[in-house]
């Protein structure tokens, strides 16, 4: 494979796994209602807390992935976001009855019991994939004269999986599955986006791309 169509192909990766984590992220947050109803409700209240604990994540997320892709960017740290992320939702999935219950019992006032909530369940992993969009930008562009394009390009692809992922969440799969069901099928996107970049990143004619490429 030569070096050429071996960085278009990581490039239309990269593009890929970012629509998957910006599905990923909008399935977590839908269900994150549907989790924290039983114990304390679905009334505004509660998903203002959702919502609340999503943008400061994302927003951290944000912050500390630019930050980290200013030290020799790679593909082999990008794909570790992913692979972290599915993992850090597990939680959710064995544990969340157990978190809220404690909550609970320990805050008496609803409105907060669900903040502290979705804060414990949500923060690390949607902090984690809050990372992906600002590192994938990292690995993309090449020359400061195109990184507007390529910044829109991706945030455009991100933010198109977010809609597909809130849309299909909750007008089919609810329907069809129960919400850990949906939520191992999430980590498996995520693990399969995660093991798809270093795949691609590893075919051979790897060694003949120079490493400049993301550090320049």
């Amino acid at each position: 494979m030569t070096a050429n169509l071996h960085q278009t192909l990581l490039r239309t990766t990269v593009l890929c796994v970012a629509f998957t984590s910006g599905f990923a992220i909008m399935t977590v947050e839908l269900l994150g209602g549907r989790i924290l109803s039983p114990y304390f409700g679905s009334s505004v209240y509660v998903w203002g807390s959702i919502i609340t604990v999503f943008m400061l994540s994302l927003s951290f997320g944000y912050l500390w992935g630019g930050a980290l892709s200013t030290r020799n960017p790679n593909p082999v740290t990008y794909a570790s976001f992913f692979l972290i992320a599915a993992v850090l939702i597990l939680p959710v999935i064995f544990f969340a009855n157990d978190i809220m219950e404690w909550v609970f019992m320990l805050v008496e006032d609803p409105r907060y019991g669900s903040l502290l909530a979705s804060a414990l369940m949500y923060f690390l992993p949607t902090c984690v994939l809050g990372m992906i969009s600002p590192y994938s930008v990292r690995l993309l562009v090449r020359n400061e004269e195109h990184s507007g394009h390529v910044a829109g390009q991706l945030y455009f692809v991100s933010t198109l999986g977010s809609a597909l992922g809130t849309l299909t969440t909750s007008f089919y799969f609810v329907l069809w599955f129960d919400v850990n069901q949906i939520l191992f099928g999430t980590i498996a996107g995520l693990i399969l986006a995660g093991c798809t970049v270093l795949l691609v990143y590893y075919l051979p004619g790897k060694q003949t791309i120079q490493v400049e490429q993301y550090e320049n």
